[in-house]
């Protein structure tokens, strides 16, 4: 068990997915800052990246001991700003693959920093999200802190895997001390000094007061903010609040403040942030430097994008005929060039077997015209040897049909066969500075080509010869721009096929939502017969559209294209298809299409695993990042399909709900871990995902910079202005019902035995563990693991409990069982629930007693410890007012997004007066005066009544 967790810790920790980052002693290179390239021209961003990361530099220098700096750094310019001299040419860097990325938020009051987070503790980020706003904006400096501080926080997140230390959803916990129990805010260190206030704002206008206890939870109430001194004596934590002037250093083991119920301690078993650094990778293979400051100074390249220029690289050696892969591979590439490449991209077409042919010479996509002729110069027959590095080469003379150099310039490159002599081509082919996408297909492709895609940033893809998986389909559709200009890309709304028998039918629905509908495709392929099936699809309004109204090409007779005018209808379309051949034939159905509208960004997938290769009995963890902009989309039904040469596919449903492979509950993340091996060799991922209206909906990022609601200086409360919010009605009015298809590419698994597998996974670590108080008993609930890890049905649990924190932590075996005979797991994903009276311990005001479990399976195999929670008895003290009670009277500003104020407005603070004397004076001052208005009218009217009538008022 020792042996696997060890396995576990060391393969989990993958590369981030395309990032060029080099650390060299000490320095780190090649970091990609990419502007999106839907931001107008304005070049006070690139100024203030630069001084962003500089200074950066020094304070991560400082704070990591004088370890690592910010050596060279790369920032992408998008291709519709002006070109100027300094701008050089990118080369495999891509928005897609950048380590920061500036952009607008999709919806307003979007500016937090934040790192995208996939993994676990000690496993890399994606990227970093700035917002112009952001960059742009000084007055975020005393919500957020300098932007330098804010950097080396997500760098953090980004290079270290390590998670914020404060908890907008638990911002505080019970803690003893000495005896008492207090409430105490979630932070790091603890001894980070200040005061816990509700703010309360009308306007311009704020009131602050004490917070009270919420009689519920005995924590502190809803609104409850707890506000910092800004002169602190601590230096810790950047990963808790990095604004604050004193903090220089990550929380290490002697400040960590493990009790805290944050991210951190849950991920990482309580280590301190810096414990984390320290085992890192990073930390491993470099040492300290014996110098003040950084030795070199952050150097910056400037590389601006260009047209996308690709060419097509297709094997058509004679294994190529076998399998019906050359029709195949024609029905793929038609679809590529016809519906997935952008307009305004260059193609070529190069095919290659023991020599290589330009079939086209580079072409711009400027018209339907030219993708007709493009589909023209495709192979149609196969024979001959395999000279892989002759069709790359011949690749890269089309490339220069149009540009001097082959930077930023792509290669697909498509292969059935092995060629022993390709290694001879492989470092010159990095140099190029050529992107190379590789698809292998079928079971003999060479195992070295994805050294290619791997140098060179390129994706990778697999195909098998099942067709009835749409695999090489799949693979074209895959390779779309990296430019980050969403609403230019394809969107695949469904890829299905299946073996239907004779005059049977095949039928679905494609849902076709608001946010996708030009440009948009229906296909139906098959295999056998030269005459199409007959094909009815229905319109959300009823419209018809028969075989007849299909297009079938002279150059193939096995796929009918139709492509819809203007924008498709939103909603269900359904289709209806008969295999009207003399045999079964295997049927599909292909649907893509692009966004309706450049003002709303469509809903995207992005599917991979957390890792390229995987070496037996290490488990691996499949990853579905659906999202609409920046916006994690929930409530979605992700189903994974993983595909292997041998064998059937295997298909798992991943979850967002913070357990088994899923680190954050709700942030659109779908995880499942995978461990169905079934041999060596290349596997593929395929994702399905469905959103129905009733059920989906958007949510907020999470692992953001901590908003801070104000600080405390000189004894008086400054308020920064409140965190603007979306509404969840604003939120809820985007979404509908959609479907989606992605792939993930390929991995490779090794090491697998041929004799049969036993069981070496154990249940995955719990780690949504709750308790709480119910009258005299603890209510326990959880997640339940699996057998293996998230799969299945564990066999039974180990319980334990302890009044002490650590020796729960450090000698879980130690500690007091908690008997759980009637409790019998449930299958992996349910919601387990345990309720027990604890024993021999004395419950009064004060008692805090800690839980945690563990799952053993049915081979015996146990998980990790869960994580360790708290059940705390404690009776807030009766709130009573004091004889002089100071309010703070704040006065300041609420920023929105494009109208901050520059500074924000100076506080206006009355201390020592009580607020409920002033209510009581001036409802005094009202009755009187409302007094004396009564008798002055009594008068008047007493004087009325003795004149006449006619002078009455």
């Amino acid at each position: 068990m020792r042996v696997f967790k060890s396995l576990v810790l060391l393969f989990l920790v993958p590369a981030v997915r395309g990032s060029m980052v080099q650390l060299k002693n000490g320095g780190y290179e090649d970091i990609v800052i990419a502007i999106n390239p839907e931001l107008p021209e304005d070049h006070n961003i690139i100024r203030n990246i630069q001084a962003m990361v500089k200074e950066a530099s020094t304070y991560l220098f400082n704070a990591t001991k004088q370890r690592f700096f910010f050596k060279a750094v790369k920032i992408l310019i998008p291709l519709h700003w002006l070109p100027k001299p300094e701008y050089l040419s990118v080369k495999t860097e891509s928005y897609d693959k950048a380590d920061v990325i500036v952009a607008n938020p999709y919806l307003k009051h979007g500016d937090d920093p934040y790192t995208l987070q996939y993994g676990g503790c000690g496993e890399k980020g994606r990227y970093i999200h700035f917002t112009p706003n952001f960059l742009l904006n000084d007055t975020f400096h005393n919500i957020y802190g300098s932007r330098a501080k804010v950097f080396v926080h997500e760098w953090a997140h980004l290079r270290w895997g390590v998670f914020d230390e404060y908890n907008n959803d638990a911002p505080f916990y019970v803690s003893v001390n000495s005896g008492n129990a207090n409430v105490e805010a979630t932070r790091c260190s603890a001894d980070v000094t200040g005061k816990y206030i509700v703010p309360s704002c009308m306007g311009n206008s704020c009131m602050t007061r004490e917070c009270k206890y919420d009689q519920q939870t005995k924590l502190y109430e809803a609104g409850c903010k707890f506000v910092p001194e800004k002169t602190q004596n601590v230096p810790a934590s950047i990963m808790y609040m990095q604004s604050l002037p004193s903090v220089v250093e990550f929380c290490d083991q002697s400040t960590h403040n493990e009790k805290a119920t944050n991210m951190q301690n849950k991920m990482c078993n309580y280590k301190s942030t810096w414990e984390v650094i320290m085992n890192s990778p990073d930390f491993t293979n470099t040492s300290s430097i014996n110098s003040t400051s950084p030795p070199f100074e952050t150097t910056f390249s400037l590389l601006q994008t260009k047209d996308r220029a690709v060419c097509l690289v297709l094997d058509v050696s004679g294994s190529m005929d076998g399998y019906n892969r050359i029709n195949r591979l024609y029905q793929a590439a038609e679809i590529f060039l016809l519906q997935i490449i952008e307009m305004g991209s260059w193609v070529g077409i190069v095919t290659f077997q023991s020599t290589a042919q330009i079939t086209c010479n580079l072409r711009q996509i400027v018209s339907e015209n030219v993708r007709q002729d493009l589909i023209k110069c495709l192979p149609t027959s196969a024979g001959g040897g395999t000279k892989i590095c002759e069709g790359v080469y011949k690749g890269f003379e089309v490339i220069k049909q149009k540009y001097s150099n082959l930077d930023g310039s792509e290669i697909v490159l498509l292969t059935d066969g092995e060629d022993r002599t390709m290694s001879n081509c492989l470092t010159d082919v990095k140099n190029k500075g050529s992107i190379i996408h590789t698809i292998t297909l079928g079971p003999s492709a060479a195992p070295e080509l994805e050294q290619f895609s791997d140098m060179t940033g390129g994706l990778k893809f697999h195909a098998t010869d099942k067709v009835d998986s749409n695999g090489l389909i799949d693979a074209f559709s895959g390779i779309s721009s990296g430019s980050g200009n969403i609403s230019e890309q394809p969107i695949q709304l469904e890829s299905t096929a299946q073996s239907v028998a004779v005059k049977q039918w095949m039928n679905g629905t494609v849902t076709v939502d608001s946010t996708v509908g030009k440009d948009t495709f229906f296909v139906v392929t098959w295999d056998r017969s030269t005459s199409p099936p007959d094909i009815l699809l229905k319109d959300p309004k009823g419209k018809e559209y028969r075989t007849s109204n299909f297009t079938v090409s002279n150059l193939n007779l096995q796929t009918a294209r139709l492509n819809i005018a203007g924008t498709a209808e939103v909603g269900n379309w359904l289709y209806w298809i008969q295999n009207n051949h003399t045999e079964s034939q295997v049927i599909s159905m292909i649907v893509t299409s692009r966004a309706a509208s450049l003002a709303v960004p469509p809903v995207t997938v992005k599917a991979h695993m957390n890792k390229d290769t995987n070496n037996f009995p290490n488990p691996m963890v499949i990853y579905a990042e659906v999202s609409q902009g920046f916006l994690p989309v929930l409530g979605a039904t992700v189903m994974a399909t993983i595909e292997q040469e041998t064998g059937s596919a295997v298909e798992l449903k991943l979850l967002d709900d913070g357990s088994g492979a899923d680190i954050t509950k709700n942030d659109g993340i779908y995880s499942k871990y995978f461990t169905s091996f079934k041999g060596n060799g290349r596997y593929n991922l395929k994702v399905h995902i469905q959103g129905r209206n009733q059920t989906v909906r958007l949510g907020r990022r999470q692992s953001r910079a901590l908003y801070v609601p104000g600080y405390i200086e000189n004894g008086e409360i400054k308020m920064n202005a409140p965190r603007p919010e979306v509404s969840d009605d604003e939120i809820q009015a985007k979404l509908g019902s959609f479907n989606r298809v992605a792939t993930g590419g390929s991995f490779v698994v090794k090491n697998v035995p041929s004799g049969g597998i036993t069981d070496v996974f154990p249940p995955c670590k719990i780690t949504d563990l709750e308790a709480q108080f119910e009258e005299d008993k603890i209510h326990l609930s959880w997640t339940a693991p699996g057998n293996d890890l998230d799969v299945g049905q564990a066999d039974r649990y180990i319980i334990k409990v302890s009044e002490s924190f650590l020796d729960l932590r450090n000698t879980f075996e130690n500690a007091t069982s908690v008997n759980t005979s009637s409790l019998v797991p449930k299958p992996a994903g349910t919601k387990e629930s345990f309720q027990f009276k604890p024993e021999n311990v004395t419950i009064e005001n004060g008692t805090i007693i800690y839980f945690a479990v563990r799952a053993i399976d049915n081979a015996s195999l146990t998980s990790e410890v869960s994580n360790i929670v708290q059940a705390a008895l404690f009776v807030p003290p009766k709130e009573s007012l004091p004889d002089t009670l100071p309010t703070e009277v704040i006065t300041n500003s609420v920023p929105t997004q494009g109208s901050l104020p520059d500074t924000l407005p100076t506080d206006v603070i009355n201390d020592g007066v009580n607020v409920s004397i002033i209510v009581l004076i001036v409802t005094g001052s009202v009755i009187a005066v409302l007094i004396a208005v009564s008798i002055t009218v009594c008068i008047l009217h007493k004087k009325n009544r003795k004149v006449g009538p006619e002078l009455r008022m």
